[in-house]
């Protein structure tokens, strides 16, 4: 990925809506996580809490002063650290505030959250809707508003997303697209202006993976479900060999990543009766022979 366009640490998107960077940029988390402080009037909705790094805690304390707010609603996109590692410094300094996260942690005071709640502050309405794939517990949220939406890490501002279970994910970002029509807010990088077209364009891109693994399966030898001299000859990839064809270009330090997407694609592909693998994590095609049709 080409150097990222610096982001400003804290920054008004819109009326109702103040981006705070985590403080804590890397190759994943790109510029660094967004968190965001929604509404306008004394009680705020945070969406998001970093990592819990002191820059993040010092920026959101001057926006509070500045805002003369307080937040008293926070939610969690999902479990992930970088978004939920901050909880307990909000809390320090609001300590009020109502935490919300699906599947909540235990042994903690979070609030589930059910698809379709809505949270209401002076100013600001959001709609929580259960997009999983990501991980089983990622929310989004829908800006009433602005028609805009709060993608977590199902969609994000620069390159794409990972993901635990690809054709949950692909689910969820159907469901997305009819959600909204207006701008997304990603965890991570800049605003999308048009959010939905975003969306359909990681379907796209999810799909155009999947039929790169099968063509570049392909060119390795296919094997039938009784194999030939010809099929059983061939060795297969495995996921690795594969991510060093198709993601050529990528930094090989975002290879293992890469893989874990590869994997889900050659899952999909077994699931479907398309590929087999061996004991070696090499995997196959199957095709069916019909030359006797």
């Amino acid at each position: 990925m080409p150097a990222l366009p610096p982001l400003p640490e804290v920054c008004r998107l819109s009326a109702t809506t103040i981006r705070i960077l985590a403080g804590n940029p890397s190759s994943f988390t790109l510029q660094g996580t967004n968190t965001y402080l929604v509404g306008t009037g004394p009680s705020r909705l945070l969406i998001d809490t970093g990592e819990g790094r002191p820059s993040w805690l010092s920026a959101l304390q001057r926006t509070l002063a500045s805002e003369s707010a307080t937040v008293t609603t926070a939610i969690l996109t999902h479990w992930h650290h970088d978004h939920v590692g901050g909880v307990s410094q909000l809390l320090s300094i609001c300590p009020n505030t109502k935490i919300y996260k699906a599947e909540p942690a235990s042994g903690t005071d979070q609030l589930d959250i059910h698809d379709g709640q809505r949270f209401q502050v002076e100013g600001a309405a959001v709609t929580a809707y259960h997009t999983p794939g990501h991980t089983t517990d990622h929310m989004v949220l829908v800006l009433e508003g602005e028609d805009a939406m709060f993608t977590g890490d199902n969609v994000l501002g620069h390159g794409t997303a990972v993901f635990e279970d690809l054709e949950t994910y692909v689910d969820s970002l159907d469901r997305m697209r009819g959600l909204f029509s207006g701008r997304a807010y990603p965890g991570h990088g800049p605003v999308i202006e048009d959010g939905r077209a975003k969306v359909a364009e990681y379907i796209a891109h999810r799909r155009g993976r999947e039929e790169q693994v099968v063509a570049t399966l392909r060119t390795g030898g296919d094997v039938s479900p009784t194999p030939t001299s010809s099929s059983a000859t061939n060795l297969g990839s495995t996921p690795m060999e594969l991510v060093k064809i198709i993601y050529r270009d990528v930094p090989e330090g975002l290879h293992p990543a890469a893989a874990r997407g590869v994997v889900q694609i050659l899952k999909k592909l077994e699931a479907e009766g398309k590929a087999v693998v061996d004991g070696q994590d090499r995997w196959r095609l199957v095709t069916t022979d019909r030359s006797a049709l």
